[in-house]
């Protein structure tokens, strides 16, 4: 009952707060008087300064509770979206959407991970996989529902429409599942104070934690990287390639490929630990690009381009919640979790602006290249970290005898 909940949440956080601006961004540039280039670089400042709001939001989390959080966050949306759609002109727009881009830090993953943690830290796990296969449905619906608003309102309407959303749907939910954290938080510090070998402590010793966030900090910050810059400019990456239109019914398999890899993960994945998930996520991302380079301009490999390529991105939305409780335990997850979207946030507002200049100063094959070389350098720190799991076992400096591949998935 709690995922199903907290899923709608998220279905109507991502939807409303990410995936509808897309849809909306012609007409507002229109009213505004600017060119597209210009309220994508809007977006791009705004989610920047989500990334670095993030990590205050975190420590807002680990004191106060996430559900006290994302109830709070709800208003805040709310308020943020009737501010841009109220807003009479541009000077005014742009902090409105700075606030949008905040607020998401308190309503979407980076705060509905420590919430599951928070309420149930023994099955959190399990939670997080249903909970993002439920979310991934949000661009299914939204993309469409945001199209059918606004074929008789105004983008400004919609968006009072969404702010009302939050008031009546998301509020309410937050506000209930908060009233039974604060509880659930203490019967895990009593579980974890009278159990010392207890799964909720994680499975890196302190000795190499710090090392070991590092490594997981720039796996996420490459996969970032590469899912940002290649989501933007999938259209005019395949057309470089020599796909022209058929490009646009490629780009339409990443979202249900997306889905599919969650949903597969759910029902197969048991006999997987997080950190092979987390190297199998990384790795089907360069492979989906050195697969394309390989074929184009064939359409069967671009289709399965897309394929991998969707499912290496669902499965990292995964492993973006579960991989950092499984290593460093529930204690300080929602500060860690604020400075791992920290990093994703930063890195994924500037990674379409880097792409295209690759783009623009190079061919489409090199920049591929290159891209998919960063995307290795993402599995080899995930394989360091593996490493660092393996001395801990063998000089029995981990502070508990569960080994990473007794934390399952399971369904």
């Amino acid at each position: 009952m709690d995922v199903a909940l907290l899923g709608l949440t998220q279905i109507i956080g991502y939807g409303t707060l990410y995936y509808s601006f897309s849809i909306l961004a012609p007409s507002m540039a229109r009213d505004l008087g600017w060119s597209g280039e210009w309220i994508y670089a809007a977006l791009s400042a705004a989610l920047l300064t989500g990334g670095l709001a993030a990590p205050l939001a975190g420590r807002w989390i680990d004191r106060f509770g996430a559900g006290r959080i994302m109830a709070i966050g709800s208003v805040a949306a709310a308020l943020a979206l009737a501010a841009c759609a109220l807003a009479p002109s541009g000077l005014a727009f742009v902090p409105a959407l700075l606030a949008i881009e905040i607020a998401s830090t308190l309503v979407q993953y980076s705060a509905a991970f420590p919430l599951l943690v928070q309420r149930h830290p023994r099955t959190a796990q399990r939670s997080i996989v249903y909970l993002t296969l439920i979310a991934g449905f949000a661009s299914t619906i939204f993309w469409p529902l945001t199209t059918w608003l606004h074929g008789f309102l105004t983008w400004q309407q919609v968006y009072l429409v969404f702010a009302l959303l939050h008031v009546v749907l998301c509020f309410p939910i937050h506000m209930w599942m908060s009233r039974r954290t604060t509880i659930r938080q203490a019967e895990a510090a009593d579980v974890e104070a009278t159990h010392p070998h207890s799964p909720l402590q994680g499975t890196l010793s302190p000795e190499v934690r710090g090392k070991g966030f590092l490594f997981m900090a720039v796996a996420f910050a490459l996969q970032s990287f590469i899912s940002s810059a290649v989501l933007v400019h999938m259209l005019p990456m395949l057309s470089a390639l020599g796909l022209g239109l058929a490009g646009v019914a490629v780009g339409a398999l990443f979202g249900p490929s997306q889905v599919a890899s969650r949903f597969i993960n759910m029902i197969f994945g048991a006999g997987l630990s997080q950190l092979s998930l987390a190297i199998i996520s990384a790795g089907l991302l360069p492979v989906a690009l050195i697969l394309l380079l390989a074929t184009a301009p064939s359409f069967a490999g671009a289709i399965l381009f897309a394929v991998l390529f969707g499912m290496g991105n669902g499965l990292y939305s995964i492993v973006g919640g579960t991989l950092p409780l499984v290593l460093f335990g529930a204690q300080g997850y929602g500060a860690r979790q604020g400075q791992i979207t920290s990093v994703r946030l930063i890195v994924g507002s500037v990674a379409p602006f880097a792409f295209a200049l690759m783009m623009q100063h190079a061919e489409a094959t090199w920049t591929l290249l290159s891209t998919g070389i960063l995307g290795a350098g993402a599995v080899l720190a995930l394989l360091a970290i593996r490493r660092l799991a393996h001395h801990d076992a063998k000089t029995g400096a981990t502070n508990k005898p569960i080994a990473l591949s007794e934390h399952r998935t399971e369904a």
